[in-house]
């Protein structure tokens, strides 16, 4: 077999499965992009690489997917920090103008290349601890035009830096100022005109929406599905972060990729999520940065063998967090999730929740040569360490 490049002495984690099996003296080969082989060195066929890259019993793993994320907006939210340190909720900083509106206002004045080069940043902090798949949600825009723009600043950071781009449609994040009083007439405006004009250009690989006691209820939650239905475009849902709407089995009957938050999901809907297959995406570092007491239910879910997720959802109010690193960390601490369940939540489980599963997340011949090199030889030192950055290389589609 011939191939461009083999890494040999690895210790190798593929995550097949959502399993961490460490393999001892392993090797990897890649041909256009593509893993060839993955297993142990003394099963690997007769190979003949270009090139061979001397891992050195460093550990490899699957390249980082970060599966939610709001990286593209305009402004800065760090004055609500304040107002948090002094008691005020969620709900009454969205209240008195500040959250999401805020970031409307600056994203709406933003230009597509001021987006661009305002999130290269936050992602170029992703891709700096492993990350090689990052999905990008927009929603800070709440018209057409602005929604639009953030949807192809987003695809334009792929031309920028080696990585693999997700877009997300989030038109319904919160009610615009100038729909006060009016949130289905805005729904209209979402599900008659924006979902139809992004999908006509191509801008989105899904649909998402805040169904929230302070964002959207499920009737119109259901309508933004049927509309995303209609043009073919996948479903996932900010759901039961602040309170149980029973959005998550909402999400589940449309067959959604994932819900994500679910601090206050119920056992109904962690049993219509594992019918679905839908991915619980767990948002640690949402919890940690609103102070929140309520944990998602860990041990429900592991239960029902509904798959974890894990990602930073990064934004410019309730988590700016750009570290998967931290969010595994984060995850194990506060939720109490194993080491391997961590991994498995930015991997395998993280491209579930993206509908990428045949193409990324584990290391298996087939599927994009997307890793990440660590200079660690256990995974557990991954998930254990606060500011640390042990990544000795990253590989995206075997470059």
């Amino acid at each position: 077999m011939q191939c461009e490049t083999r890494w040999t002495a690895a210790r190798l984690a593929t995550m097949t499965d959502g399993c961490l099996t460490v393999i001892p003296d392993a090797m990897i080969a890649a041909q256009d992009g593509r893993v060839v082989y993955a297993g142990p060195a003394s099963a690997a066929p007769d190979i003949v690489a270009e090139r061979t890259v001397d891992c050195e019993g460093r550990l490899v793993t699957p390249g980082l997917i970060d599966c939610h994320t709001h990286l593209v907006f305009a402004g800065n939210r760090a004055a609500e920090h304040e107002m948090r340190r002094t008691g005020a909720s969620y709900e009454e900083i969205s209240r008195a103008g500040g959250g999401i509106r805020s970031t409307v206002t600056a994203t709406r004045a933003a230009s597509e290349d001021e987006l661009v080069s305002s999130a290269l940043p936050r992602l170029n902090a992703l891709i700096a601890e492993g990350a090689t798949t990052v999905e990008v949600k927009s929603g800070y825009g709440l018209d057409l035009e602005t929604e639009m723009r953030m949807l192809r600043a987003a695809r334009r950071l792929a031309d920028e830096r080696r990585v693999t781009i997700r877009t997300t449609f989030l038109g319904a994040h919160a009610l615009p100022a100038e729909f006060a009083g009016r949130a289905d007439d805005y729904i209209d405006l979402v599900t008659q005109e924006m979902i139809p004009a992004v999908a006509s250009e191509g801008l989105a690989d899904a649909v998402d929406v805040f169904c929230e006691n302070i964002g959207f209820t499920p009737a119109q939650t259901e309508k933004v599905f049927e509309a995303a239905a209609a043009h073919d475009l996948p479903v996932k849902l900010h759901a039961e972060q602040l309170s149980d709407q029973k959005g998550a089995s909402l999400a589940a009957a449309h067959g959604a990729l994932s819900a994500d938050h679910l601090e206050h999901l119920d056992d109904t809907g962690v049993a219509a999520m594992a019918k679905a297959g839908t991915v619980a995406t767990l948002l640690p570092g949402a919890f940690y940065f609103m102070r929140e007491t309520r944990k998602p239910p860990v041990a429900l879910l592991r239960k029902a063998d509904v798959p974890i997720a894990l990602a930073t959802d990064c934004n410019p109010g309730t988590s700016p967090l750009t570290s998967l690193l931290l969010a595994m960390n984060m995850g194990s601490v506060l939720f109490g999730l194993t080491v391997e369940e961590c991994l498995a939540g930015v991997t395998c489980n993280a491209a579930r929740a993206l509908g990428m599963s045949d193409g990324t997340g584990t290391l298996t011949a087939g599927k994009q040569c997307d890793m990440a090199i660590w200079n660690v030889g256990d995974p557990a030192e991954l998930v254990h360490a606060m500011g640390a950055n042990p990544l000795h290389a990253r590989i995206w589609r075997g470059r």
